[in-house]
C-alpha cells in the first residue's frame, strides 16, 4: 500500500521511472565508461544512432496528413507557439549569457542555449495539454510541427556558439545528417502511415519504452566520453544548483511571457493552455538526437546536463499547473 501511495505521490509531481533511471545512467558512465566509448559498427553509440532512426520513423507512422491540414487552420497559435519556441528562447538565454557566464561556465551556458534552441517536445505536452483541459489537436500538431523545424533552426542557432568555442562548425553537414537520421524516418513512416498506422498506434505503450531506453543509451555513451576526459571536475554541487536555479527561473520567464501574450490576443482558454505547454517545453528525445552530431564527443556529456535537468524540472512543474488548471476548471462547472 505504501508503495502504490508513493509511486502515486512521484507521478503527480512528473518523477517517474525515466527520470531516476537518467540519473541511474550518468552513475553508470562515471562507474563503468568503457563500454561507451567504443567505435564500431555494433558499439553502443552506434546503436543508439539506429534507435534514434526507428523512433522517428514510428513517430511519422503514427501522423497522417489530415492531421495535418486541420492543424494550418489556427495560425495565430502557431505562430505564438513557434516564436516563442524558437525565437524569445533563444533571444532570453543569450541576453542572460552575456551578463552572466565566466570562464569556468561556458561549456554550461552552451549547454543552457541548447536547451533554448531546441524544439518543443511532442508526448508530454500533449498529455499536459490534455490533463489542464486544452485544444488536444492543436497541441498534436504543434509539438509534431516542432520537431521538424526544429532539424533546421536548431543547429543555424547553435552555430552562432559552437563555432566560437570549437573552433570549427559544418552546418550543412549537420543539417545533412540530421536530415537522414530524422526527416528521412520521418517522411517514410508518414507515407506508410495508411498502410501501417494501426501498428504503430496499438503498441504506442511499448513505442514507449523503445523510446526511452534508446535516450537512456544516448545519455550513457555521452556522459562515458565526458567522463573518460574528467570534464566534470571543476563543477560543484554549488554549480548545478545554479544550474538548477537558473533553468526553473527560464521556464517561469518564458511561460508568463506566454500568459501575457496569449490575453493580449485573446485566446480561448483551450488556446491558452495549448501556448502555455507547447511553446514552454523542450524536448529531451531532439536534444539527445541533436547532441551526437552537434557536439563533439568529448564536450556532448556536459552539453547535456541541462537539457535532462530542465526535461526533469519542465514535467515536474508543468504536472504541478496542469493538475491546478484541470482542479480550477472542474470547480468552474461544479460550483458549490
Amino acid at each position: 500500500m505504501a508503495k502504490n501511495s508513493l509511486g502515486t505521490l512521484l507521478a503527480r509531481v512528473g518523477l517517474d521511472w525515466f527520470i531516476l533511471a537518467l540519473l541511474a545512467m550518468i552513475g553508470l558512465a562515471k562507474l563503468w565508461p568503457g563500454p561507451g566509448i567504443q567505435e564500431g559498427p555494433f558499439s553502443l553509440s552506434s546503436l543508439a544512432n539506429y534507435g534514434v532512426s526507428m523512433i522517428f520513423f514510428f513517430y511519422g507512422l503514427r501522423l497522417n496528413f489530415d492531421q495535418l491540414r486541420a492543424g494550418l487552420r489556427n495560425y495565430r497559435l502557431h505562430l505564438v507557439i513557434h516564436v516563442t519556441t524558437f525565437i524569445v528562447f533563444p533571444a532570453v538565454v543569450l541576453t542572460a549569457r552575456s551578463l552572466l557566464m565566466t570562464p569556468d561556465t561556458e561549456l554550461l551556458w552552451l549547454g543552457i542555449f541548447y536547451v533554448a534552441a531546441l524544439p518543443s517536445t511532442v508526448s508530454s505536452s500533449v498529455v499536459m495539454v490534455s490533463i489542464a483541459g486544452g485544444n488536444i489537436p492543436a497541441a498534436i500538431f504543434n509539438a509534431s510541427i516542432s520537431s521538424l523545424i526544429g532539424v533546421f533552426i536548431t543547429p543555424v542557432w547553435m552555430s552562432f556558439l559552437l563555432t566560437s568555442t570549437t573552433g570549427q562548425y559544418d552546418l550543412a553537414g549537420v543539417i545533412w545528417k540530421l536530415t537522414l537520421q530524422v526527416i528521412v524516418p520521418v517522411i517514410l513512416g508518414l507515407l506508410l502511415n495508411r498502410r501501417l498506422g494501426w501498428f504503430a498506434e496499438r503498441n504506442k505503450f511499448y513505442l514507449r519504452y523503445f523510446d526511452q531506453f534508446t535516450i537512456l543509451l544516448i545519455v550513457y555513451t555521452a556522459f562515458c566520453e565526458s567522463f573518460s576526459l574528467n570534464l566534470f571536475a571543476n563543477y560543484s554541487v554549488s554549480d548545478l544548483l545554479w544550474l538548477a536555479a537558473l533553468l526553473l527561473g527560464l521556464f517561469f520567464l518564458i511561460f508568463g511571457l506566454i500568459t501575457l501574450l496569449s490575453k493580449s490576443l485573446n485566446f480561448s482558454r483551450e488556446d491558452r493552455i495549448t501556448a502555455l505547454f507547447c511553446g514552454s517545453k523542450k524536448s529531451l528525445v531532439q536534444g539527445s538526437v541533436m547532441a551526437n552530431v552537434l557536439f563533439p564527443g568529448n564536450i556532448a556529456g556536459v552539453a547535456l546536463l541541462p537539457i535532462m535537468m530542465y526535461h526533469a524540472l519542465q514535467l515536474i512543474v508543468a504536472s504541478i499547473i496542469a493538475q491546478a488548471m484541470a482542479h480550477r476548471k472542474r470547480q468552474e462547472s461544479n460550483p458549490v
